[in-house]
């Protein structure tokens, strides 16, 4: 056998020798089944599930994943044995059933029964009503299993529902949670699955389906822990659209995070040949994010973060699973293409008819994904930000117009009306340092809008918030607040603009008190609990604690000015809006900052920030202002995305090829960004850290009109300094720093000088590079 190297397969890992034992096994033994295999097996890595039975099953399913994959080649798999004759005549009713037509009360009391093993009579009554009145039958379930039946005191048999194993990955579940691919793998088997649900046909009582489901989930954790062993956290369930509403799982507060593909767990084709189904899911305890997103940080060797020049598309992109190690080489050659032209079209960066043909081909593949595709980035950014003692994840908002090419598949409207622009919103959420160099992205959620949905504003009102757009900001606090486990020494704070202020927002970051802090500017006086009155009037009575100078920066045609401002806080407690009323109260600090002797035609500053971090001095109360101002960078990043990157220039006929481009542009867009702050932060650091040999060599050469390069690479302010000259930058004493716009021009004619510089130096100079190093010294 020729593959031996160490894998991870279903959280337990099969090490070389275990895997030469078990392909001896098989070879020393034809006649052996799979289920003795798998048992074996089992024994040998001492694989126990917490109530001491081996993980057959778990086993079987690596072993099948192994096989699959080449790794080991296991026995023909054994004829299915003919199943047991069911007595589907068997159901708790006898004749024909009668109408049951009351109120909840008047049913007495409903009773959950639990079944027990496959031959009680329990079970066979189950299985009955499943085959005979649920369209997906009796089975089989998957995995560790609850199976329980309904009943009543006076009307006997109502029906049944069953828990089996958790979905492996669901999108929307995943994002919802937090879970990156190692965490769901560590932790999936915390979450089960509520796989069938049965009311009888002939069963009309409003809010039983409800209440049902409250019994269960009250008693399902100690249930499952009596016979496996362990708890699970969180429940979830799968509703097909076509078929039911899943009015009983909202009004049993079950959270709707998304929806399915159309894709089984079977579909390796990608043919989404299934029904599109609702995704709902429940948490069983407080803490079940702690717990489902609990564990080790990566071992070092995955977490490192090389700062060698020659590898940043790699460092960025390196640990992308995309199926296939072809299509994460192209990804890296891609990537580092669009950063050599920022602004070009995807035939201009490629430069060859190939390389244009592999990257659309790249777009187009299945496994190609934004999320996939930004997973690495997302941990190189952790990499970063675990160096930092405070980092501001700041969220915000922005369309990306499409209009211009109207044939694109998939877009949606962004502006005020259905028939006008199309294209599509992008949230994402950004980590700077306190200094304001950007980090990293930490999330990005992606969407076009429904046309259908369009104009249906007045039903906002009645939908719960994961069924609103405006969800983006708790999904993205929660990915934050997944980052803040991943990094513990690090405080993170989520920052938000206006749009932000959501009371679930406010009440989500107060209970998830081990989560990130929260910051966010007020839009909406809101009215403070115990009857206190409102919370701008509240503020505006308090008395002013400070002053403070605030750098506004230039926007458009108006020039950079110092605001100064008058700043007042207070501890506040907001009462939650009539339509949130089952929400508590919530305990905040508000800043009131507003600005004194503004100039003539300017509109004064007022700040209004409500926050979950303790403000007790006007010092506190300053820097709480400084983050919010550093705010300002996300906009920066937008512009340098949709300018520098021409990402709303790209033609790739629908809107998935489209998000897979955007991740690359998304992760060139922050390098750009990030190389123009450092070079502010570090100004003395080599240009190395940044710049290729060969660019800083064709910079200085072309710059300074001298072929020899310097004895010492420049620093890294030097080399942004020249580069930012090719694209427009003067650099006179008044000019500042250059900014991104003249960086983003400069890197891409630097392209043109690297190409011309190597093919002089490879063909005429051969002295002006490096002399190759050996690795035999002799």
């Amino acid at each position: 056998m020729s593959y031996i190297c160490p894998v991870v397969i279903c959280g337990q890992e099969f090490t070389a020798d275990t895997i030469r034992r078990i392909q001896e096994t098989v070879e020393n033994a034809p006649g052996m089944s799979r289920v003795a295999l798998s048992r074996r097996t089992c024994e040998w890595l001492g694989w126990r599930r917490a109530n001491g039975r081996w993980k057959e099953m778990s086993c079987r399913v690596a072993l099948l994943k192994m096989q699959r994959r080449g790794i080991i080649h296991l026995p023909p798999a054994a004829a299915r044995p003919p199943g047991r004759c069911r007595n589907t005549k068997e159901s708790g009713q006898t004749g024909e059933p009668h109408p049951i037509r009351c109120r909840l009360a008047a049913l007495g009391s409903v009773e959950l029964i639990k079944v027990g093993s496959a031959d009680s009579s329990a079970s066979r009554r189950w299985n009955a009503l499943m085959d005979r009145h649920h369209y997906l039958g009796s089975g089989p379930l998957c995995g560790a299993q609850m199976r329980y039946l309904i009943h009543s005191a006076r009307d006997g048999w109502l029906g049944g529902l069953a828990f089996s194993a958790a979905a492996w990955s669901v999108a929307g579940r995943d994002r919802w949670i937090g879970w990156d691919k190692r965490t769901r793998e560590q932790h999936v088997n915390r979450v089960i699955g509520n796989s069938r649900f049965l009311i009888l046909p002939w069963v009309d009582v409003p809010n039983l389906a409800s209440h049902v489901l409250a019994l269960c989930t009250a008693r399902l954790r100690e249930d499952y822990r009596g016979r496996y062993g362990t708890e699970p956290v969180l429940v979830e369930t799968f509703v097909e659209r076509d078929r039911f509403k899943g009015t009983c799982y909202r009004a049993a507060n079950w959270v709707h995070v998304g929806r399915t593909q159309g894709r089984g767990r079977q579909d390796r084709a990608n043919r989404c040949a299934v029904a599109v189904k609702d995704v709902y899911v429940l948490p069983l305890i407080p803490t079940w994010r702690e717990r489902l997103c609990e564990g080790p940080p990566p071992p070092d060797d995955e977490r490192r973060w090389p700062t060698g020049s020659g590898d940043w598309a790699e460092e960025e992109f390196g640990r992308a699973e995309l199926g296939d190690a072809r299509r994460h080489t192209r990804l890296v050659i891609v990537a580092r293409d669009l950063y050599d032209r920022p602004q070009a079209n995807i035939p201009q960066a490629c430069q060859s008819r190939s390389k244009t043909k592999a990257a659309y081909r790249l777009f187009e593949h299945p496994d190609t994904t934004m999320d996939k595709i930004l997973a690495s980035h997302y941990e190189a950014t952790l990499t970063r930000v675990g160096r930092e003692p405070v980092v501001l994840a700041v969220q915000d908002t922005t369309s990306l117009n499409y209009s211009t090419h109207p044939e694109t598949k998939g877009l949606g409207p962004i502006g005020s009306k259905p028939e006008g622009l199309v294209g599509l919103e992008v949230h994402d959420t950004m980590a700077f340092n306190v200094a304001g160099t950007p980090l990293g992205l930490l999330d990005v959620q992606c969407w076009a809008r429904d046309p259908e949905a369009f104009g249906k504003k007045h039903r906002r009102h009645a939908l719960p918030i994961e069924a609103k757009e405006r969800h983006k900001w708790l999904v993205s606090f929660r990915k934050a607040a997944v980052a803040q486990q991943r990094c513990p020494h690090t405080l993170f704070v989520s920052v938000g603009d206006r749009e932000a202020d959501i009371y679930e927002l406010f009440h989500l970051a107060v209970t998830e008190a081990a989560g990130p802090k929260l910051l966010v500017r007020a839009e909406r006086d809101r009215l403070l609990a115990e009857g206190q009155g409102h919370l701008w009037e509240e503020l505006g009575h308090t008395p002013a604690a400070g002053m403070q100078t605030l750098r506004v920066p230039r926007r458009g045609k108006r020039p950079a000015r110092d605001a100064h401002l008058e700043v007042r806080f207070a501890s506040v407690r907001l009462q939650p809006p009539k339509r949130q009323s089952d929400l508590d109260d919530v305990r905040i600090w508000a800043i009131l900052a507003q600005e004194i002797e503004a100039p003539a035609g300017v509109e004064p500053l007022r700040w209004m920030l409500l926050s979950t971090l303790a403000v007790s001095t006007v010092e506190e109360a300053v820097e709480k202002l400084a983050w919010y101002a550093g705010r300002w960078g996300i906009d920066v990043y937008h512009r340098t995305l949709k300018s520098g990157c021409q990402v709303e220039h790209r033609q790739l006929g629908s809107a998935d090829r489209i998000e897979a481009c955007l991740a690359i542009d998304m992760v060139v867009a922050w390098r750009i960004f990030h190389l123009t702050k450092l070079g502010r932060e570090t100004p003395n650091v080599p240009c190395t850290v940044f710049f290729e040999e060969a660019e800083w060599k064709a910079l200085s050469a072309y710059v300074r009109h001298n072929p020899l390069p310097p004895e010492q690479p420049p620093t890294l302010r030097e080399a942004i300094h020249m580069t930012a000259s090719l694209g427009g930058f003067l650099g006179r004493k008044g000019d500042g720093e250059p900014g991104t716009k003249s960086l983003w021009l400069g890197l891409q004619r630097l392209d043109d000088l690297t190409s011309l510089w190597q093919f002089m130096a490879d063909n005429f100079a051969p002295h002006l590079l490096r002399p190759p190093v050996f690795s035999n010294p002799g």
